[in-house]
């Protein structure tokens, strides 16, 4: 929400007025330089929207913000030039609205475009985090990451490397609005408060890995006679993608990453398809290589890598793991349900390239139980499953 400056205002008066964390004001505010605020100026609150008011018969502002459970001083920093002694019936004036209530509607057929929507709405309403495209698809999608907090620990998620394991990112986002409502509203999560996760804790999120993916298994074919044409052979003929992991090239974006690709290639397929070609090399594919440098710019302390299914928590590779993956792991699973896996005979992936190049907590989360992609009906319980491993990943 926008403000405008008035005298005496300063990031700490907002804080108090609007009954935000400062830190919140400050990181909302990043290009500005709160010793040289001017008269006028326009500052971001996170945290609220503005909807418009319609001034009747008898109306004052106190009342005005009686109801709407706010200090006067609010409407005067939305609306710079109104007059408390000239309110006129019919004029229509902006008042402030706490969010408390979740943007994210994951409960649906989740493409692209909707997170796209989800997310674009997220950063208006909560400035203080930062988005910005790590790379693109196939088919030149932008692939967005999400950033929250500046502390030390440097802490990533991500979700639908696979296509059709698609729920992974609805329930990706649904954390994040939560942990942005948290924040806002100075709410517990589960019993923990989440301004002291925000200070300590860097958080990398890339909600969808493989958005071409998620586009066929959800929407279907691309329009494009060509594409079309190519994925559906590649598919033994069958327009139907709900079997479909791989990306738009028919490669598995989860076998791309060099830690022990050629054994994980020798017994998979050897051309393009649905699920488990690998490719001609690994880091062939510009998903695959735009988590490739994203991982190596930001210097991630741990990586969570969200899948389904099968509530199992895989935490090891080729032993070169830290000690302190187990413990994570265990915690993982006493805040789950989930049973903690050491390893699996399966090469090539994100998690265990992280381990084997860094010798970090790598994990893959394999979120629900069935046949995929799951169906929406299990979002709740997922949900609630899932969501002590997102707190935990941050606290540990």
């Amino acid at each position: 929400m926008d403000i405008y400056v008035r005298p005496g205002v300063t990031f700490w008066y907002l804080s108090q007025v609007f009954s935000i964390p400062l830190r919140l004001i400050i990181d909302s505010n990043r290009n500005v330089n709160p010793q040289l605020l001017t008269i006028g100026q326009t500052l971001r609150v996170p945290g609220y929207v503005t909807y418009n008011y319609q001034i009747r018969s008898g109306d004052t502002l106190w009342q005005i913000a009686q109801r709407n459970n706010l200090p006067v001083d609010t409407l005067f920093l939305v609306n710079p030039d109104l007059n408390p002694n000239r309110l006129q019936i019919g004029q229509v004036i902006r008042v402030p609205r706490r969010v408390t209530w979740r943007f994210v509607n994951g409960k649906q057929n989740y493409d692209y475009n909707t997170m796209m929507n989800d997310l674009w709405t997220l950063v208006a309403v909560y400035p203080f985090i930062q988005m910005e495209s790590i790379g693109n698809s196939v088919l030149g999608l932008n692939i967005p990451e999400v950033v929250i907090g500046k502390g030390s620990k440097r802490v990533h998620y991500n979700a639908s490397f696979h296509a059709n394991e698609w729920i992974t990112t609805p329930i990706l986002m649904t954390f994040l609005n939560d942990y942005l409502l948290s924040l806002t509203n100075q709410n517990s999560i589960r019993g923990l408060s989440s301004l002291p996760l925000y200070i300590q804790t860097f958080l990398s999120i890339v909600p969808m890995v493989n958005p071409d993916g998620v586009n066929l298994v959800i929407n279907g074919a691309p329009q494009n006679a060509s594409w079309r044409d190519q994925v559906i052979e590649w598919n033994n003929g069958n327009s139907d993608f709900s079997n479909w992991k791989a990306n738009i090239n028919g490669v598995d974006l989860n076998d791309q990453f060099p830690a022990k690709w050629e054994e994980e290639r020798a017994r998979n397929p050897k051309t393009p398809g649905p699920r488990d070609y690998g490719g001609e090399a690994p880091l062939t594919q510009p998903e695959a290589i735009a988590m490739a440098d994203l991982t190596r710019r930001r210097d991630f302390s741990r990586v969570l890598a969200f899948h389904t299914q099968g509530e199992v928590i895989y935490w090891g590779f080729e032993n070169l793991e830290p000690p302190e993956s187990e413990t994570m792991a265990n915690e993982f699973s006493r805040v789950s349900g989930y049973q903690p896996v050491k390893t699996l005979e399966s090469y090539a992936g994100y998690k265990d390239w992280f381990i084997q190049d860094w010798r970090r907590p790598g994990f893959t989360i394999e979120i629900g139980s069935g046949t995929n992609p799951l169906p929406l009906s299990q979002f709740d319980g997922i949900y609630d499953d899932v969501l002590g491993i997102f707190l935990a990943g941050l606290y540990l």
